[in-house]
């Protein structure tokens, strides 16, 4: 895209600017081409995407094009859309993001499901909600079951000021309380007993890291990322501790690796604190939330779907 003059060239309009923005896109090899030239046009405009279609002959000014060259290149660097413009949707909320946190993924709202299907037997629960990043998961609950105590910890500072702001930005600063610490560093067992503790904690594994797309390898903080050798360093330490911090029945709800169903099995056996554990699957039908229940330990129940 070259800034040029109404006199030597028709002018940048947004509908000629998002084809030619999509077509570069694409000889980059960035993903959703087009969803990332209207998102980025949108956002550097203050408009909605639908109005860009309504607005579709209007002419840029040499001031709009050359912000919106900015982020073209950023995007070029494989810098992720979503820290670009600061925001991710999820849950249809909108979320801030920065760095410091992972940005929302659609898989993750099959945790969100798993859990508000078992709020839905008893509405009047204890929730902590384990390095909680965005707060996604957190304020996805609060919204749809109101009226559940709602504790969320980070052990980023800069991830848990992300959170909290969320929680303004969807009205709901008074009904989730936030604690700064490694997992459940923030918490005393004897006196906090949860009815569920939800997590979606790291869990790829250490080797793969560098095979990842450039967009989350270079800008996802990598400790979000990073489980370990077997991507279950994260995973295994929330089934062995959360049992001191769950009351008798309560559930661990924990997003997992799609292959990870067979450690995660094993890792219940050995900790022998769980009645049943059960997993349930996302939207391409891999395995993706693992649901425990605290229970007689030695009780193991089996899986199912």
């Amino acid at each position: 895209m070259t800034n040029r003059s109404h006199s030597e060239a028709p002018p940048w309009t947004i509908l000629k600017l998002l084809r030619w923005t999509t077509d570069y896109f694409k000889s980059h090899h960035i993903e959703n081409p087009r969803a990332s030239a209207e998102i980025l046009l949108s956002h550097m405009l203050g408009t909605a995407r639908i109005d860009l279609y309504v607005r579709y002959d209007q002419p840029l000014m040499e001031s709009e094009l050359a912000s919106f060259k900015a982020l073209i290149k950023r995007r070029i660097r494989r810098e992720p859309v979503a820290y670009i413009v600061g925001e991710k949707e999820f849950w249809s909320m909108g979320l801030t993001v920065t760095p410091a946190v992972l940005i929302p993924r659609p898989e993750t709202e099959c945790l969100v499901e798993a859990a508000l299907r078992l709020l839905d037997r008893e509405p009047s629960r204890r929730i902590l909600d384990a390095g909680a990043g965005t707060g996604a998961v957190a304020l996805a609950l609060n919204r749809e079951r109101p009226g559940n105590t709602i504790i969320a910890s980070d052990r980023s500072r800069e991830a848990l000021a992300v959170a909290r702001e969320n929680a303004i930005r969807h009205e709901a600063a008074e009904s989730i309380a936030f604690f700064c610490g490694d997992w459940f560093e923030p918490i005393r067992p004897a006196a906090s007993k949860f009815d569920m503790i939800i997590s979606n904690p790291p869990y790829i594994r250490t080797a793969d890291l560098a095979g990842l797309e450039p967009e989350v390898r270079a800008y996802e903080p990598k400790g979000a990322l990073d489980g370990g050798v077997d991507g279950l360093d994260a995973v295994r330490h929330l089934i062995y501790r959360s049992p001191r911090y769950l009351a008798d029945g309560g559930y661990l709800l924990m997003e997992i690796g799609h292959d990870q169903r067979t450690g995660v099995e094993a890792a219940v056996r050995e900790c022998g604190a769980y009645s049943e554990v059960e997993f349930q699957q996302d939207y391409s039908g891999l395995d993706r939330v693992a649901v425990l229940r605290k229970g007689r330990p030695g009780s193991i129940a089996g899986t199912g779907r």
